[in-house]
């Protein structure tokens, strides 16, 4: 026999679940979430070092010129570059 949750159980499991997860960062395609994400690079060691450094720059300029999305792709490229430098 299979136990079968009930409405309210289903919820409460689920409040339960969401509650235990950090919370989601909210990523948009935004001029907002390019500064996020330069702001995040600038806290990080390594954001001066290449290729985080060039990336980011490219990041950057692409974000203020309107393409946005290829600008925050490029931006999480050096973010992701400077968290694996050593």
């Amino acid at each position: 026999m299979t136990a079968a949750l009930t409405p309210p159980a289903i919820l409460l499991a689920l409040v339960v679940s969401a509650a235990a997860e950090p919370s989601p960062r909210v990523t948009t395609d935004t001029r907002e979430y390019c500064s996020s994400l330069v702001t995040r690079l600038a806290t990080l060691p390594a954001a001066r070092q290449e290729p985080s450094r060039s990336l980011a720059a490219e990041g950057e300029r692409l974000c203020g010129n309107g393409h946005v999305r290829t600008g925050i792709a490029k931006l999480r490229r050096a973010v992701r570059a400077a968290q694996a430098s050593p």
